[in-house]
């Protein structure tokens, strides 16, 4: 009999995991022909999530239950949490119930037909209508920045085949962005829309902060264009400067006496330049952050206890 692995991240989630892990059971219950193991990894949450996935763990073998010593961001935890995964497939779930645990069964449905990834694609929200506007602008940009197809409205909610999750343990990378090896590596890949529910309860650990993060981590894995405009820019900037330094000095040489020096058009110019410049020291230092994080090889997450696990995996 296979074994269908469900990965559930937490942060902060009290009011959340123990309906979710009653739902998520409720659906696995009626595939019958299928075990399966419900993994939740917590990223050092500060309330009561801990003692209730505890409290689930005792209750119930096939819940699993991985505790990081600290929190180390919203993607690594997630993505080591996808590796310690044992079954035939695994699915990612989120625990705020924004992704619709019904959705589970029609994802099987595709594996069973052959797909190896199946991705939950977001064509209608119940999230905040200027935030669906901006990520929408966002993934319409890196869509047509990045040599590699990103997968529009796609937050790693989906189905993931072992043969895939092995693929993602062999590259050892200190920095994973999920959703990008998704659209880079992923084959017979099948998007199925659902509708995104509101959040059930508790408060998003999302920010201006972690979304820019995310951003980032994106534009500087995939895309080459913030290089290359600063690079092009650059030479015609400074190839306009030198013309308009020559043009000047004709010009004063030509017209000493009418062609007055003013400091204004100078202060203009360096403010102007030297926005430009540090926009460009900006962007630059992010690629470069993102290499020094990959060179350092940091684990990706340092675990504190295991609860279920027969035996701690690789």
């Amino acid at each position: 009999m296979k074994t269908i692995s469900i990965l559930v991240p937490t942060y902060n989630e009290e009011e959340n995991v123990r309906p979710l892990s009653e739902a998520i059971i409720g659906q696995m219950k009626k595939l019958k022909k299928y075990k399966y193991e419900l993994i939740f990894i917590d990223n050092c949450s500060a309330d009561k999530t801990r003692d209730i996935l505890t409290a689930l763990c005792t209750e119930n073998k096939n819940i699993k239950a991985i505790f990081n010593a600290k929190n180390f961001g919203q993607f690594n935890s997630p993505f080591h949490g996808l590796l310690q995964t044992s079954g035939d497939c695994a699915i990612a779930v989120c625990a705020d119930f924004q992704d619709p645990v019904e959705m589970i069964p029609k994802f099987i449905k595709e594996w069973e037909n052959g797909y190896k990834i199946v991705c939950g694609i977001k064509t209608a929200s119940k999230e905040n209508k200027i935030l669906r506007f901006l990520r929408s602008i966002y993934y319409k940009l890196i869509h047509k920045m990045s040599e590699v197809e990103q997968i529009e409205h796609f937050t790693g909610f989906g189905l993931y085949d072992r043969s895939f999750i092995d693929t993602l343990r062999e590259l050892d990378d200190p920095t994973p962005f999920l959703r990008g090896l998704v659209a880079e590596l992923g084959s017979a890949r099948k998007d199925m829309p659902y509708e995104q529910n509101k959040r059930r309860a508790g408060k998003s650990s999302n920010n201006f902060y972690r979304l820019y993060d995310a951003a980032m981590l994106s534009f500087t894995s995939y895309t080459k264009v913030g290089l290359r405009v600063a690079t092009i820019g650059g030479s015609i900037l400074s190839f306009l400067s030198i013309a308009i330094a020559i043009i000047y000095t004709v010009l004063k040489l030509l017209f000493w006496d009418n062609f007055p020096a003013g400091t204004m058009p100078i202060l203009i110019g360096v403010f102007v330049f030297g926005s430009i410049q540090l926009f460009f020291i900006g962007l630059l230092g992010e690629y470069i952050m993102t290499i020094n994080t990959r060179v350092m090889k940091r684990p990706l997450v340092i675990e504190e206890k295991r609860l279920n696990f027969d035996k701690k995996k690789d």
